[in-house]
């Protein structure tokens, strides 16, 4: 189990560096290709309530995918409070700086579970084959892993963060598709 953290330590530490010499530009030109790839996909076509993420400054910009999404789909945000995290609807006047500096919707009642036809999943690395290696705290794996949960699962990455290979761990949850650019 501790070589398995490491490993995944090692993995964070050299994504995280090849995130950090992108400069602003190819982020943005990064983010809006994977968001338009991933506007094609026929889950995406077919999908009523999208989960998104409102982005760090080292992943995947999310911010204009929201919007557009958001003209014609349901979309939803997660919000932190303790070990847990759960999905609120997206009201962009309700957004407030929440959990490790990220904004966070301010709804009374989180969406059902069963309700997310597809969730889009941030990461630190990911595999092509779907692993995923996330900041360690878990929270995407708890929640993926929940009862009545449904959704088409969507890992978004750079390419610089595409990993050969991630060790799993039994509570780590495989992507459906990963979308990276």
């Amino acid at each position: 189990m501790q070589s398995i953290q490491k490993n995944k330590s090692e993995i964070r530490k050299a994504a995280k560096s090849a995130v950090k010499v992108l400069t602003l530009t190819e982020k943005e030109s990064k983010s809006a290709l994977i968001f338009k790839t991933m506007a094609q996909l026929e889950v995406i076509k077919g999908a009523k309530t999208i989960a998104l993420y409102a982005s760090l400054p080292d992943e995947v910009d999310s911010s204009d995918a929201i919007a557009n999404f958001a003209t014609e789909k349901s979309i939803v945000l997660p919000r932190v409070a303790g070990d847990d995290m759960d999905f609120y609807p997206f009201e962009p006047s309700t957004l407030k700086v929440g959990a490790f500096g990220i904004e966070e919707p301010q709804g009374e009642v989180p969406i059902a579970v069963e309700a997310i036809d597809v969730i889009i999943v941030p990461g630190v690395a990911f595999t092509k084959d779907g692993k995923r290696c996330g900041r360690g705290k878990g929270y995407y794996d708890k929640y993926l892993a929940r009862n009545g949960f449904r959704a088409i699962k969507v890992g978004v990455c750079y390419k610089e963060q595409l990993a050969d290979s991630i060790p799993s761990e039994p509570h780590d949850i495989v992507m459906d598709y990963v979308i990276y650019g």
